[in-house]
């Protein structure tokens, strides 16, 4: 088996080589609401970049149809992305892929796409990917895994990844100033919206079905799913979510309450001297930003809010239950958000998400000093310095739930952070839902650099991408990593196809869970008393 797998591999680089790109006058055109678009063919596959799906003409207002236009719009490159404080559209954290930086616009609503087919009436499923970087950062294309290629191609799914408006540019609530600004604290998830009605509008003419659209996104793309299922505005505009990692207590759970919204509209206009917030429309985005997110510090010390992440007290820009746009937050008392019951929800996490984070900081020294290189003495303080008097029944706990790891696989466990507002969300979903859900936990451990890079949050992207090979500096390949690929991509593409991953639905009385990682399996309220002691040992 291994020689075969191994030829296979060799046929597979030895086809890259002669990998074909099509491009020119009547290559990869289609048709569309606003006119002509033209892209091109890269292994079979065709590609479009930066279709632009709305107009911003002024800051915190719902944007404005794109005017058709005459001729042909060539699609070949990526669109603008949304301002942010730092420019990171981008990241350059592998050794040999550079930084990835676009230019940055506030009118950023453009949307790029994947297909193997265009104007075919295929039907394909189509699969729309929402990026990370919670609601104030990242883009589209900040990174080479989000390249929906790979995917389009091995499952005749059509690929679509979205920019649209983040930070104080989508979530400033200045509702209280006037009627027109009514939906200015949630018009990042307006922009969305306007995304998916593009979609319905356009997407056969990329050989995709829009009566099959599947969301998937990781941290505050997974974030922005369930916004979207919470809000009455996009009623019928999406059939199901996936979910990875994308929830935290104050982010995913609930959302921001309107009064802090408020309060953090009002030192906004303060810090910069203005009374009406027309003014706010000439202010420099940067003057702007720095205003806001001095107003955010301000909020949070005055109302207490605890931090999304890690402990002490937090606030960063998101959407903000309103009573109309959201009604309410995705968790309420009776379940999950009234008229959500009809969407489809796959939901999981990482076994260790941000939990040894500590050990990317200096790889220099870490890749020789972690759980993999301690003794057994070592060992043992670090689960003490982690566990207390609780670190003993928590390795019994961590092996019971994870058969397949081992004792030092226990110095790292996501718990409150992510794990558990994840269960939160899918225990309450399922409670008043018409339609399955579906539960995963991430548990694949990387052997690049002695193991340090753990199942981090963002690792299991590369894999529902199949892109693994963009990600090989992390990843590292292997006969593992690919086939590990292979199987957590086409559930994605099951989940899309059909609203079924492939395992067991998610109930309260089973809690049935697939676990991904070198050899699969499936849990059933696996981790139920490892979370209730992780729980216990922070709390002392």
């Amino acid at each position: 088996m291994k020689k075969i797998l191994s030829l296979l591999t060799c046929l597979i680089v030895a086809f890259s080589l002669f990998a074909t790109v099509e491009a020119g006058p009547g290559i990869a055109t289609t048709e569309i609401s606003s006119g002509v678009v033209q892209g091109y063919i890269r292994d079979g596959v065709y590609t479009f970049h930066g279709i632009p799906y709305g107009i911003v003409e002024e800051r915190f207002m719902p944007a404005r149809e794109v005017e058709p236009w005459d001729g042909i719009f060539l699609a070949n490159a990526y669109g603008p992305i949304s301002e942010q404080a730092q420019n990171i559209g981008g990241t350059g954290s592998s050794w040999e892929e550079p930084a990835r930086i676009y230019a940055t616009s506030e009118s950023p609503l453009n949307l790029n796409i994947w297909t193997k087919g265009l104007d075919d009436g295929a039907k394909r499923p189509v699969m729309v990917w929402l990026h990370g970087g919670g609601f104030s950062t990242g883009s589209a294309q900040e990174t080479a895994v989000y390249d929906g290629a790979s995917l389009a191609r091995e499952g005749d799914v059509v690929v679509v990844s979205v920019n649209h408006r983040l930070n104080v540019l989508a979530h400033l609530d200045l509702s209280a100033y006037g009627e027109e600004y009514k939906y200015s604290g949630n018009i990042g998830i307006v922009d969305l919206i306007d995304a998916l009605e593009w979609i319905h509008e356009n997407i056969e003419s990329f050989g995709g079905d829009p009566e099959n659209i599947t969301l998937f996104g990781e941290s505050g793309g997974g974030a922005k799913i369930l916004a979207l299922m919470t809000s009455p505005y996009a009623s019928g505009l999406f059939e199901r979510g996936i979910v990875e990692s994308g929830a935290t207590e104050m982010m995913g759970v609930h959302f921001m309450d309107k009064d802090v919204a408020a309060r953090v509209a009002e030192l906004t206009m303060e810090y910069l001297g203005v009374t009406d917030p027309k003014e706010l429309e000439t202010i420099p985005y940067d003057d702007l930003s720095a205003a806001s997110d001095r107003a955010l510090t301000a909020t949070v010390n005055e109302f207490k809010i605890p931090a999304a992440l890690g402990g002490g007290y937090g606030l960063s820009w998101e959407p903000v239950v309103d009573g109309d746009f959201l009604p309410t937050d995705p968790v309420t008392e009776d379940g999950f958000a009234e008229g959500a019951e009809d969407y489809g929800l796959l939901i999981g996490s990482n076994l260790t998400e941000w939990s040894a984070i500590s050990l990317l900081g200096n790889i220099t020294e870490t890749q020789s000093d972690n759980p993999n290189t301690w003794t057994e003495e070592e060992l043992d303080a670090h689960l003490k310095t982690m566990y207390g008097d609780l670190a003993d029944e928590v390795v019994s706990e961590f092996l019971r739930a994870y058969p397949g790891k081992e004792k030092k696989d226990a110095s790292f466990i996501d718990s409150s952070t992510i794990r558990i507002p994840m269960l939160e969300i899918m225990n309450a979903k399922v409670k008043n839902a018409n339609v399955p859900v579906y539960a995963y936990v991430f548990a694949w451990t990387s052997p690049v650099m002695n193991g340090i890079y753990t199942s981090y949050h963002t690792s299991e992207i590369p894999f529902v991408f199949s892109n693994i090979e963009k990600a090989d500096t992390t990843i590292g390949g292997g006969e593992d990593a690919a086939a590990l690929e292979k199987r957590m991509s086409q559930a994605w593409i099951n989940y899309a196809r059909t609203g079924n991953p492939g395992w067991e639905e998610y109930t309260l009385e089973d809690g049935a869970t697939k676990i991904f990682d070198s050899t699969d399996s499936m849990g059933y309220h696996h981790d139920q008393r490892l979370m209730e002691l992780l729980l216990s040992a922070e709390e002392n």
